[in-house]
C-alpha cells in the first residue's frame, strides 16, 4: 500500500475518520557529513512505513524549521524557537481537530506528532499537554534507540546510509565529542552545541553501517506502529 499524503488529494478525496500523522524534523547542521534535513528525512521515513501499513493513516505535510537553537553557531542552521514551535504544533492539531460540539467536520479523529528532532521535546511536551487538556486526542512519538548516540553519531549516521547513502559525505565522517550527555548537557543548553563539539556531532559516526541503520529504522517503525496500535488499534 502506498503512503497517502494529504497534500497530493482534493479536498472531496480526504478520507474519514483518518489518522492524520505529522513528520516534524528540523533545518540544522549535523556534522560536515550529513544534510540540514536529517531530523525531516528520519521522521518522514518513518510515517510512511506506517501509512504504508495503515489504510487509516494519511501523511500531513512536515513541519521543516522547528526549535534549533542550540545548533545556531553553525552555518545554515534554521530555527523558530520552542515558544513558536509549541504554538505551531498546537494551531495545526487545533485546525485538524475542531472540538466536540464544533459545526465545523473533520475527517480525522486523532494526529500523531513523529517527531525527529530531540530539541523540540520540550515545545511537544507542552504542545500535548495543552491539547489534551482541550479534549483533542493527539499522540506524540520520539524514535528511541537503545544505546544510540545523540546527533550525527553512528545512530542517524547508519540511517541515512540506509535510506539515502548518496546524501551521505562519506569522505567527511569524523568522529565527534564521545562525552555523555549528563555531563555536557548543561553546556550544550547554556552555550550551545559549539561549546563541545568543533565538527557538530555528539558520537561517533566512523562505525556507522547500512545494515545498522536497517535494523534501527525496522526497530522504531515497529515502535512507532505499535504505539498508534495501542492507542488506535491495528487500522
Amino acid at each position: 500500500m502506498s503512503p497517502r499524503r494529504l497534500a497530493d488529494l482534493a479536498w472531496t478525496e480526504v478520507p474519514s475518520h483518518a489518522l492524520l500523522v505529522v513528520p516534524i524534523g528540523s533545518c540544522e547542521q549535523h556534522g560536515p557529513h550529513l544534510p540540514m534535513d536529517t531530523d525531516l528525512r528520519i521522521a518522514t521515513a518513518l510515517c510512511e512505513s506506517l501509512a504504508s501499513a495503515r489504510p487509516d493513516v494519511v501523511i500531513a505535510p512536515p513541519l521543516t524549521v522547528t526549535a534549533s537553537g542550540e545548533h545556531q553557531s553553525f552555518p545554515g542552521t534554521l530555527s523558530i524557537g520552542t515558544i513558536a514551535t509549541e504554538a505551531a504544533v498546537v494551531e495545526l492539531v487545533r485546525s485538524a481537530l475542531p472540538t466536540a460540539g464544533s459545526p465545523r467536520p473533520s475527517p480525522f479523529v486523532a494526529v500523531v506528532l513523529v517527531n525527529g528532532h530531540g530539541g523540540n521535546v520540550e515545545s511537544l511536551a507542552r504542545a500535548e499537554a495543552l491539547l489534551v487538556d482541550e479534549g483533542r486526542d493527539v499522540l506524540v512519538w520520539h524514535p528511541r534507540v537503545p544505546g544510540g548516540d545523540s546527533h550525527a553519531g553512528a545512530t542517524e549516521t547508519s540511517i541515512l546510509l540506509h535510506l539515502d547513502p548518496g546524501c551521505v559525505r562519506s569522505d567527511r565522517i569524523e568522529t565527534g565529542s564521545t562525552a555523555r550527555w549528563r555531563d555536557i548537557g548543561p553546556t550544550v543548553i547554556a552555550e550551545g552545541l559549539a561549546a563541545v563539539t568543533a565538527n557538530g556531532v555528539l558520537g561517533d559516526p566512523t562505525t556507522a553501517t547500512a545494515a545498522q541503520g536497517r535494523r534501527m529504522l525496522d526497530a522504531l517503525v515497529a515502535d512507532l506502529a505499535d504505539a498508534v496500535a495501542a492507542r488506535h488499534g491495528d487500522g
